[in-house]
């Protein structure tokens, strides 16, 4: 089937069919995203709440199939079949077809699961397939001739482990791990809820020692992202583990509205002019872990990339009081010109326009380069940036690294070559880039 596919925004995609009276449009949301052709079925995940023409109800986030050459002849006569709606839990990570069967990788309180759905009778039905419990399920390559399919399964402390399932018998063979990076003995993962400013449940991992002792004295590293739909899902991270969980440290992962860890919503909720919520609820996280004693203000450390280097250039001018380390890489910090520099105006549609009056004025109010006040003690923040970076461009920051030399502030920069948005090229880079971001967490956060 011959198709077009047209940008409209960011989230949106105009999409038309190739027949042979014309181009065909078929009634759908334009954030509706066609995801696979399955036994004739077109299947689509809406990214938004829609209702057919018939008046059927279909919730944000949710997989539906029809017909698609009856559809093509009759669009108006469109009427779909729901597969999957995600409750307040859920969220679906990855879709995939087999020979016999339509493959659904969710997330379900931001742990993995895998489903097998099989059609018969224009009725869909699905078993779980039996992989690793508070991980994360990736979909690899399927076979459209067989019902085999390959899955990856990670978390904190469990290495890439890839596995080949018969996605008709629900059959699973462990096939190759990674090797194992740093001594996981006597960690423990266990997922915790905070509650931001509006009520709102925000969930987080803590990986730590077991039974650590909660005397506010743990150095303490809060990660987050929150934008752009993108979910925060359990990994393992080798440098991590190495050269923080190793010795002591306790890393956090904060799972804030702006990704898509419980779907559509859960980004929605943040978007544009409503982004506030998004800092509120890491600054929510942060003081939960602050309340329960784990650590405190002195030992109480950040760090995020691209969008979640704007996050940490917020939580930087906004609450400076809660954090003795914050790292602000390859960020986004300007937000009043954003839209003018390299990838900028096409993330107009999760950040809002500088030049309408509403959002700009919001844009404004949030903006780390335009909220760095005098004569108040901000912690000293490591802003790292590549002179390559082709996505975010390196001015946002240079601008605030030179606004704090300016008023006299106290600040690292690292500003590498190469490396594009990574701000590293290759393993010694990477090396050089993993060994300044942790020397300055242990000498800000260690006693």
């Amino acid at each position: 089937m011959d198709t077009y596919r047209r940008g409209v925004s960011f989230f949106e995609t105009e999409m038309g069919f190739y027949t042979d009276k014309g181009v065909v449009h078929l009634p759908l949301p334009l954030s509706a995203n066609f995801s696979e052709y399955f036994k004739g079925q077109a299947i689509y995940d809406l990214k938004s709440e829609w209702t057919s023409a018939k008046g059927t109800h279909f919730a944000s986030g949710s997989i539906i199939s029809f017909d698609l050459k009856a559809a093509l002849k009759d669009p108006k006569a469109l009427e779909p079949t729901l597969i999957f709606a995600p409750d307040a839990s859920q969220s679906v990570a990855g879709l995939h077809t087999t020979k016999d069967h339509l493959i659904i990788a969710l997330t379900h309180n931001v742990t993995g699961e895998v489903r097998s759905y099989g059609l018969k009778d224009g009725v869909w039905t699905f078993q779980k397939l039996n992989l690793p419990e508070n991980s994360t399920l990736s979909l690899g390559s399927t076979d459209p001739k067989s019902d085999h399919i390959f899955v990856t399964a990670t978390n904190f402390l469990l290495p890439a482990t890839l596995y080949r399932l018969d996605a008709g018998t629900g059959a699973v063979e462990l096939i190759k791990s990674s090797p194992t990076r740093f001594n996981a003995e006597g960690l423990d993962v266990t997922q915790h809820w905070a509650t931001s400013k509006d009520g709102t449940k925000i969930p987080y991992f803590l990986v730590a020692k077991k039974g650590v002792v909660r005397e506010g004295t743990t150095p303490t590293l809060l990660y987050a992202y929150g934008g752009f739909e993108l979910s925060s899902l359990p990994n393992y991270n080798g440098t991590l583990g190495k050269l923080w969980l190793e010795k002591g440290g306790a890393y956090v992962m904060a799972n804030i509205r702006g990704g898509g860890e419980f779907g559509p919503k859960w980004h929605e909720a943040g978007l544009k002019t409503k982004r506030q919520v998004i800092y509120d609820d890491f600054q929510a996280v942060a003081q939960d872990l602050i309340d329960t004693k784990l650590t405190s203000q002195k030992h109480l450390g950040i760090m995020g990339r691209s969008n979640g280097g704007l996050l940490m250039g917020v939580q930087f001018t906004q609450r400076p009081d809660l954090w003795n380390a914050v790292i602000i890489e390859s960020p986004l910090l300007d937000m009043l010109r954003f839209n003018k520099l390299l990838s900028g105006a096409s993330w107009m549609g999760e950040y809002g326009n500088p030049s309408d009056a509403k959002e700009g004025a919001f844009l404004r109010s949030i903006s780390p380069y335009h909220n760095v006040k005098a004569g108040v003690a901000y912690p000293e923040p490591l802003i790292i940036t590549s002179t390559k970076d082709d996505r975010v461009h390196p001015g946002h920051a240079r601008k605030l690294a030179a606004l704090l030399e300016d008023m006299g502030l106290p600040f690292y920069y690292y500003e590498n070559i190469d490396g594009g948005h990574a701000a590293s090229a290759n393993l010694n880079e990477i090396a050089r880039h993993d060994a300044i971001e942790y020397t300055y967490l242990a000498r800000k956060l260690v006693d």
